[in-house]
Parts: structure tokens; sequence; C-alpha cells
């Protein structure tokens, strides 16, 4: 029974870093192009060549590890790491081991309502390697493109603390957002950008004996991350509670098939033979860069978000909405700004970005950096809501125009005709006409049925064509039912 078996996970995260130059050499690190063209004899393994490292990187690797609270070391060294693949053209990947840029440090996040932290092992950075392609001529021969060889990486790595499925897709989820946040990854998890392996293992309840782990390798999507520990869990358990051994290796995720196959057996990472890199000399970190790259570091989101919370009386799940994009909540800031006004203004702007804005964004596609809606537009929006002179299905058509064509606000409402109508007469007009045709809800609400209120503004608003001022019309009916002129 797997009830019976507790699942122990540590991640390993290799985030691309956003630098302009590939790590050691002067070659583009941007997405695509025909293979093979981002390529110099550097990235491409030629002898004789000499790699310089790009000052960006450190310098990214720095930000990711003070966010992250480690402990950045003054001094430290890369090293080859020795294995045979057909995208690794030296042979070996140059990368860090015995001493990594930054150590300690962890991932905090929240859970059911629970804060929780995941400690990390260590931030080390490293290189890329090419990418083999399958099936890529006529004849289906396979083929390798190096243009992602030598990409600059930071690989984040866990503490096997993870205990359930929910916290390693939420400790993930967490990570991306720092990163994002930082400007030092894109979060782009189709692209590869940001993707991870997760070491999977079991051991019965209440032991404290840390099974044999396997490493999932590459996956590159949450949901392929959940479904991928899933089937590892029961086929672990499987084995075990069959009287058999767990087998240490690497093994891939078949997402069309939801099942993870053996790559290769893994043993201890000696294996690879890490020796220092002779072509590199150690890095040096000053601890005044240190400080200067500190006092650079943006507000995160969980700060972002706790703040939402005590300033502005957001609830936990509006803030932490708005601030898992660090553009979403950069475009709250500014629409705040514009609109003015302290937390009633916060909840209905935050209502709009969550809800119907959110909406346009997930079926466009678009950031907030590609909107024609501007936060100066969606705070005029909410004024106009605020003032009565545009109601709920005004504010969605206004907010659907702006969003496609931009514009101002004031001009579009005018353009539609989408104002409210609070003119008392007008609505004592549609309510007169509303009342004489509903008898029967009018004798069942004055007998003690209040709840037909509804219905009787709903049917006002409809003779009204949406338009009437729904504050007014509530007043109205409400001094007609009642006995009021």
């Amino acid at each position: 029974m797997i009830s019976d078996w507790q699942l122990v996970v540590g991640l390993e995260v290799h985030a691309q870093l956003l630098t302009r130059s590939k790590i050691f050499c002067g070659c583009p690190t941007a997405f695509g192009g025909e293979p093979n063209t981002h390529v110099c004899p550097v990235c491409l393994g030629m002898p004789g060549v000499l790699p310089a490292l790009n000052r960006q990187v450190v310098e990214f690797a720095v930000r990711a590890g003070l966010a992250l609270g480690c402990s950045i070391q003054e001094k430290s060294v890369f090293a080859r790491k020795n294995y045979f693949y057909p995208d690794l053209p030296k042979g070996y990947q140059v990368s860090q081991y015995e001493l990594p840029i930054c150590l300690g440090g962890g991932v905090e996040f929240t859970l059911d309502g629970a804060d929780r932290r995941v400690r990390l092992t260590r931030i080390h950075m490293e290189e890329d390697a090419g990418k083999n392609l399958h099936g890529v001529s006529a004849d289906g021969s396979s083929g390798v493109d190096l243009n992602r060889a030598g990409v600059p990486l930071i690989e984040i790595v866990s503490e096997p603390d993870i205990r359930s499925i929910d916290e390693a897709v939420e400790v993930l989820k967490a990570l991306r957002a720092v990163l994002m946040y930082l400007g030092v990854n894109d979060g782009n998890l189709e692209e590869g950008s940001f993707r991870c392996d997760a070491n999977v293992s079991v051991m019965p309840v209440g032991s404290t004996v840390l099974g044999t782990r396997c490493e999932l390798k590459n996956m590159n999507s949450f949901r392929f991350l959940r479904q991928a520990i899933e089937y590892e869990v029961k086929r672990q358990v499987e084995i075990l509670e069959g009287g058999g051994k767990i087998v240490q290796e690497t093994r891939l995720f078949d997402p069309q098939r939801g099942e993870t196959r053996s790559m290769r057996s893994k043993e201890e990472a000696h294996d690879y033979r890490y020796f220092p890199e002779p072509d590199l000399p150690p890095v040096r970190v000053p601890a005044a860069w240190v400080e200067e790259i500190r006092r650079s570091l943006p507000e995160l989101p969980r700060a972002r978000a706790a703040r939402y919370q005590r300033d502005l009386s957001l609830s936990a799940y509006d803030a932490g909405v708005l601030t898992a994009d660090r553009e979403t909540a950069e475009f709250f800031d500014a629409t705040l700004a514009a609109r003015g006004g302290g937390a009633e203004a916060a909840k209905r702007v935050a209502n709009l970005l969550n809800g119907e804005v959110a909406r346009l964004a997930n079926e466009s596609a678009l950031a907030p950096s590609s909107w024609k809606l501007t936060p100066a537009a969606l705070g005029g929006v909410v004024r106009l809501a605020d003032q009565g002179v545009i109601g709920g299905p005004g504010v969605r058509q206004v907010i659907e125009e702006l969003f496609r064509d931009g514009g101002d606000p004031e001009a579009v409402v005018a353009a539609r005709g989408l104002a409210q109508v609070s003119d008392e007469s007008a609505v004592e007009a549609a309510a007169d006409a509303v009342l004489a045709a509903s008898p029967a809800e009018v004798e069942r609400y004055r007998a003690g049925n209040q709840k037909l209120i509804g219905f009787l503004v709903g049917q006002v608003m409809k003779a009204m064509k949406g338009k009437g001022n729904p504050a007014v019309v509530n007043a109205v009916l409400k001094r007609k039912l009642e006995g009021g002129r």
C-alpha cells in the first residue's frame, strides 16, 4: 500500500541565465536559429582554445544566492565533469563541484495556508550541453545542434526535504518566481530555459533511513513533474513490496505514456572523475561586490505578497496571484498609483487584474509588457466604476476594448454609449412597468419574501438594457415596494 510509504524528493533545477553571450565565449544565447550557427571554436570544443568567464554569469549567480539566503563563497572553482554524450563536444562539461559559488540557503513557499521551507545544498555555475535532434533528415538519421552548448546555467540543488508531490510542485513554482523577479531567468519551461531533475525515493512511514533514489531527468512542466513523481512512487513501492530492491539509476519521463523508463545506471558522483578546470583560475567574489549586488535586489514575491496583505488588506489568494509574476505586480502598483486610494481601491484593482484582465491575457498569451491596456487606463476604468458612470457589464466591455485597441476609457464609454443611467425619473419609469407586469412577485415580496428583490432588479436592468445604475434601481424598487412613491 502506498499509504505505508513516505515519499522523499530532492530537486536539481537548471536555470539558464539571461546573459546575451555564453559563459566562456561571445556567442549569442538566443533561443532558436539554424542548428550550429550560434557557435565558435570555444563552444565547439576545438583543440587549443581557451575559455574566458562571463562576469555577468557570476553576478547573476550571486543575485540568486543572496535572494535564496545562501552563503556566497569568496572563492569558488570550476571543474571538469567527464562523461561521453553526443551533445557534449569536449567530452566533459565545465561545472562546479567541491567549491561552488553558493552554499546553503532555502526556498520558502506556502502550501495549504502554511509557510514552509526546503533547504538548499548549493548553487553552482555551469555550461549547458547541446541538443540531440532525431529524425531530422529524409533517411531518419539523427543530428546534434550545438547552439545551446556553452549557454550559462546555474544549478540549484535542494536537500531531500520534500515529502509530497504538492510540495515539489510548489517549491519549483516559488523558485521560478524568485529567479524571474531577479531578472536572471525567464522561467520559460517550453524552451527548456527552466527545467528540473527530481531525485525520488520512498521509505517506510516512520523511518528516518532514506531509500535508494532514482533521478528523473529534464522535466520542463509542473504537470510533467507531478505525473513523473506519481508514476515513480508507484513503481518503487511495487518493487519493494514484491521483495525487490531499487536500483539507483537515471530515468526519463515519457509524457505520452505517462511513465518513467530507465536511461542509464547511475553510481556516485565520483564516476564523473571531477578535477579542477586547468584553463580557468578560481573565481574570486569580493565582499564589497556582494554587498553592492545585495543592495540592488528587488522586493521578492513573498515579501511583496506580505506587504499587499498588511498594507492593502488584500487576501492571501489575491496577493499570491498578483505577485506570482513581477510584471503583473508592477502593473498593479502602477494602476493603484494612477487610481489613488487605499485598501478599497486596491481590492477593486486586484479583482479586475485577477479576473477580466487575466482572462484576456490568457486568451491572447500576452505578458503585461505587451498589453495595450495601460495602468493609467485601468485606473481610469476603476474611477468611472466608483463614480457610478459604468456598472459591471460596462466595465467588462471597456476593459475588453482597451485591452484589444488601447485608448482612453472615458472616450470608449462615450463612443459605445456605456454610461449607466442614474436619473431617477428614467429608472422609475422602468420600475413602474416591471412592477405592473409582475403582480404576483410584488405580492409575495410584500408578504415577506424579500429575496424577490433580486428578480425585480434583474427585470428592471433588462428593461434598461443593462444601463441602469444598480444602486439607484435597488433604491427605487424598495421605495415603491414598501409603499413610497
